[in-house]
């Protein structure tokens, strides 16, 4: 098992922060940019927040499969996939002549980006030995939470700059350069079993888990908490460039560096 403070361990850690870090900002990088969306396609800012919302359903579905999809192909192998294809559809989506076709590459990429988060924890957790798994997953945690706000304040500034569609291109740049590292980088697994492929395992497995009461409050404070957090941001951008404020992009993808405590807290706890 890897111990903290070996190379590989750093190497993992890297990694790993990448995956994260490239994960939230493709799945973020079009929050602040809604009413840019809304005004290019003349659409409701209910219907400019959906290519957020089905990227997250999508990738909230997959997330419950891909795992034991991983049992048969890898880890290593499924989570770099993953990183690869969600960037290259970010870099299609900056070409999208019309808002259903927008639309349905986000749906595609929800379903790739769910190739890492419903993979890390249990990479790290079959590879890293347990007096230090806290610390590599706290490390991959922050890198979520610096992704969800460097690719907000990003696409919000290269919007100003240039366009909507230039941010969510050059988000997709950045996704690619980040895959490229993880793929470099990350240690082929050694304690991975290889399991015979199917998808029988999780059926029963997510039927127990939601007759658990305690498990289902827990899920249920997720989505409360999350499902707030994220809706206020949807539509906080519409109020800030409209009346009376008439912010930037820029100074509304600036908000988002609350995201730092989320950074400090989640490897110190």
């Amino acid at each position: 098992m890897i111990q903290q403070g070996t190379k590989t361990f750093r190497n993992i850690s890297l990694a790993l922060f990448a995956g994260g870090f490239v994960t939230f900002a493709l799945l973020y990088s079009l929050q602040p940019l809604m009413p840019e969306i809304s005004n290019a396609f003349s659409i409701t800012p209910a219907h400019a927040s959906l290519t957020l919302s089905v990227t997250t359903i999508a990738m909230a579905l997959t997330m419950l499969f891909i795992g034991s999809m991983s049992d048969s192909v890898g880890r290593r192998f499924i989570m770099t996939a993953a990183l690869v294809i969600s960037s290259v559809i970010a870099l299609l989506s900056a070409f999208s002549p019309g808002y259903t076709e927008l639309l349905l590459l986000r749906i595609l990429q929800g379903v790739a980006l769910a190739g890492l988060p419903a993979i890390a924890m249990t990479y790290l957790s079959e590879e890293i030995e347990p007096r230090s798994l806290g610390y590599a997953m706290g490390l991959y945690i922050s890198g979520n939470s610096i992704g969800g706000m460097a690719g907000r304040f990003i696409s919000g500034v290269v919007t100003d700059w240039f366009s909507w569609r230039a941010a969510v291109g050059f988000i997709g740049i950045l996704g690619l350069c980040a895959a490229v590292i993880f793929w470099l980088v990350i240690p082929p697994s050694r304690h991975f079993v290889k399991a015979a492929p199917g998808f029988k395992n999780p059926i029963p497995l997510l039927w127990s888990q939601c007759r658990n009461p305690r498990l289902l409050c827990l899920y249920g404070l997720g989505f409360l908490l999350m499902g707030g957090f994220v809706t206020l941001f949807n539509y906080i951008g519409f109020e800030l460039t409209g009346e009376p404020y008439h912010l930037s992009q820029s100074i509304v993808g600036s908000l988002f560096v609350v995201y730092l405590m989320g950074t400090v807290s989640s490897t110190w706890m």
